[in-house]
């Protein structure tokens, strides 16, 4: 069937507006994406970053723990003998208290003998 010239045709407009609609909801969806996907990658980052620092509290963990073990009174005193030191314990009474400040002197040197 032929239509009528006289019939009302549709508006260049309408075409227009429907192309530009679906530029429209086809960048939303592009944007919605990406946004999402950089989103996840973020996300990523993070546990990958939490893992790390928790690698990192183990090994502080394990060499404090190390350190523990090695300044040992005993083990020290009982490597010592292992490797056959001229080290040997002194006394308390010869213990002596060092003021950590140093004393407070006006002059590092005299010039007179």
């Amino acid at each position: 069937m032929n239509r009528r010239k006289s019939d009302p045709r549709t508006p260049a407009s309408v075409y227009f507006a429907l192309i530009a609609a679906t530029l429209i909801a086809a960048c939303g969806g592009m944007l919605h994406v990406y946004y999402k996907n950089q989103q996840i990658q973020v996300v990523r980052e993070i546990d990958a970053i939490d893992r790390r620092v928790d690698q990192y509290r183990l090994d502080v963990k394990t060499t404090d723990y190390r350190m523990d073990q090695l300044l040992n009174r005993y083990a020290i005193r009982k490597q010592l003998e292992e490797n056959s030191s001229t080290l040997c314990a002194i006394p308390l009474g010869l213990i002596e208290q060092v003021d950590p400040a140093p004393p407070a002197r006006e002059s590092v040197a005299s010039a007179t003998p």
